[in-house]
């Protein structure tokens, strides 16, 4: 397939476009909300509670037999919540560390989730078919009412997040100087998490509970290495994000039974090493040629009489 032809498709083929589309808002939104949890050091936090998600999506189904996308977004939210509670009860309450809660949250709810797949799967209900797709996604899958859905929740997130940009600013570089200040730092950094859990839920049937860390974590850390400000870095995070989405959607059309969330994965993570290397200032390659540049004019000084 040309070029032209796939872009022509992106257009005017409703799966591509619907597919595209979905992957390009999931891009905006987690790329936005995960520029905080970088800069936060949570990054892991978001690869614990998209794991975390997946006995939500299980028990949802189980309770209600039913495949509607809200029924297993409100699962993954619960658990999802559920498992940041959790993580935060255990710092709090015991000595274990951040990185120890996080590693032991998600390895027990996603050993949960699977032994609830599991047994989903034995049931004479064939409408437990395809549960197990939300472990690496399933792109193609996406309806317009997905797409739709998908798009008023991520506003809602990115709205929010205009709302409080001030206090979350301040919460990201000093909770402390925030705390002093009289804000409700314990209520922000709920509302923060809260959101972070929303950006997660809504990429789930993209890419995956395995995958989508990767689309938190990802087009920030890109952003990351272009600027020092706040405001350019999550705009950045969001336009990486969506990049990756839609090339991702486009690479995965053009080869035969190529899944669409690994893909959209690989794209952010070409884009990663990309500004690793060539991002002014901070890239490998440019830092590179800065040090030459300085070695000759060193020599240089060194030569004249």
């Amino acid at each position: 397939m040309d070029i032209g032809q796939l872009f022509h498709n992106l257009f005017f083929d409703y799966t591509l476009r619907t597919v595209a589309l979905g992957a390009a808002i999931l891009g905006v939104v987690s790329g936005a909300l995960g520029a905080f949890a970088v800069l936060r050091r949570q990054s892991l936090l978001g690869d614990a509670i998209s794991h975390a998600a997946l006995p939500g999506i299980v028990i949802a189904f189980l309770l209600t037999r039913s495949r509607e996308p809200v029924v297993f977004l409100l699962g993954a939210l619960a658990a999802g919540w559920a498992a940041t509670l959790s993580i935060a009860a255990i710092t709090r309450t015991t000595r274990i560390k951040d990185d120890s809660a996080l590693g032991l949250v998600l390895s027990v709810f996603f050993g949960f989730g699977l032994m609830l797949l599991t047994f989903a799967q034995k049931l004479s209900d064939a409408r437990q078919a395809g549960l197990d797709k939300f472990l690496f996604g399933q792109a193609a899958t996406l309806l317009q009412s997905d797409v739709i859905a998908m798009a008023t929740v991520g506003a809602l997130a990115l709205g929010t997040t205009l709302l409080f940009w001030k206090e979350f600013k301040l919460l990201t570089f000093d909770a402390d100087y925030a705390a002093s200040l009289g804000y409700p730092v314990r209520t922000l950094d709920i509302l923060l998490t809260t959101l972070l859990v929303v950006a997660i839920v809504i990429g789930l049937q993209t890419v995956g509970v395995v995958l989508m860390s990767a689309m938190l974590v990802a087009p920030a850390a890109a952003a990351r290495q272009w600027t020092n400000r706040l405001e350019t870095m999550v705009g950045l995070s969001g336009l990486f994000g969506a990049l990756a989405g839609v090339s991702g959607a486009l690479i995965s059309s053009a080869m035969e039974k190529t899944p669409t969330g690994p893909v959209i994965v690989l794209c952010i993570s070409a884009l990663v090493l990309f500004s690793l290397l060539f991002a002014p200032a901070r890239g490998v390659v440019w830092r590179r040629l800065r040090d030459l540049r300085n070695q000759r004019r060193v020599r240089t000084a060194h030569l004249q009489p």
